[in-house]
């Protein structure tokens, strides 16, 4: 396990689902944590996060009001950081189709910024997020993380003298993240009523805990340039609807702008730069300081078939109705009953 005693930690988009499970799982495996910086553009997240991690509690905690795309905040806020989780990102589909440069801004040049303020301060390693909509994007949300990915693994090689290492995670759906379809049909059922897109569509299914290991496996094993994905199950929407409301109506109303039937997490062309890790896959960069061979010891890579592709519509491992019943009751509402 990677040792964060003595360490400063920032989190972009901290505020966010997966921020505050980070701030969770690092409070509670690493009380000796020098300093834990929560950056956000949202005063009012901020306010309530302080509210459950008081200072008197929680010393190490900081709460830093700014946004990605100002440079200078960024690098303010990276005085004396070791390692930078990038989670701030505009994330949602249709809004960002309706206000594009408003995505480019925060996703493309906010990843920039992250990026050079990295490189000016004393920051030794970064995680960036990643989803699987930037695999073959079709939406302009993920051509953005395309291209933020992009950055991030380029950044790789103009570090010159600078030993800061920067790698990316990509997955899929996080059970109950803001703004995802569970707490959606949740919240839905109540009227009796599910809208389901397209039958056929499926989804990459992972816990909040599972994107916290991923970070954390990134921060501690990265050499620089990779994108690490998990091994994950699919779900049908048509199963997520069945285990949530069995007696709701499930008319079908249609896909949303920018949506795909299946997501992808690694396309054919990925094919020739991905190894099997083990728990994960990683797409290695064409580019690279590292010696190849030596990664590849140490990991115990195997590199994938030519063509390979992974994606939700093609994946061997499912979840099924009960198994969504129980995640649901596990990971994001305790009270969970079918009615």
């Amino acid at each position: 396990m990677l040792e964060l005693s003595g360490k400063s930690i920032l989190i972009t988009g901290g505020t966010g689902s997966l921020g505050k499970a980070l701030t969770a799982h690092m409070l509670k495996n690493s009380p000796n944590i020098k300093k834990l910086v929560i950056f956000s553009r949202d005063e009012q997240k901020q306010f309530e996060m302080a509210q459950e991690y008081p200072v008197s509690k929680h010393p190490q905690i900081r709460f830093f009001i700014g946004d990605v795309r100002d440079f200078d905040r960024v690098k303010r806020a990276l005085k004396g950081i070791d390692y930078v989780i990038h989670a701030a990102a505009m994330k949602h589909v249709p809004i960002a189709e309706y206000n594009p440069m408003e995505c480019v801004k925060t996703n493309i040049l906010g990843a920039e910024n992250i990026i050079n303020a990295c490189l000016e301060t004393e920051v030794s390693r970064v995680v960036a997020l990643s989803t699987d909509k930037a695999a073959a994007p079709i939406n302009l949300y993920g051509a953005t993380k395309l291209a933020s990915d992009k950055l991030f693994v380029a950044a790789n090689n103009i570090t010159g003298w600078n030993p800061i290492k920067f790698s990316v995670v990509r997955y899929g759906n996080v059970m109950g993240s803001n703004g995802s379809v569970i707490p959606f049909f949740l919240k839905r059922r109540k009227e009796g009523v599910l809208p389901i897109t397209d039958p056929t569509m499926t989804r990459f299914n992972i816990s909040l805990q599972g994107g916290v290991d991923m970070v954390m496996h990134a921060l501690e094993n990265a050499w620089g340039g990779e994108i690490f994905v998990p091994k994950i199950p699919s779900y049908k929407i048509t199963d997520i609807a069945e285990a949530i409301g069995p007696n709701c109506e499930k008319p079908v109303v249609g896909i949303r702008p920018g949506e795909k039937i299946h997501e992808e997490m690694i396309t054919s062309s990925d094919s020739h730069y991905t190894y099997d890790l083990g728990r994960y896959y990683a797409i290695l960069p064409t580019t690279h300081k590292w010696n190849k061979e030596d990664y590849l010891e140490k990991f115990n890579a195997k590199k994938v078939k030519p063509g390979f592709q992974y994606n939700s519509g093609e994946n061997e491992d499912w979840e099924t109705v009960d198994n969504l019943r129980a995640l649901i009751k596990e990971h994001v509402d305790p009270t969970f009953e079918v009615k």
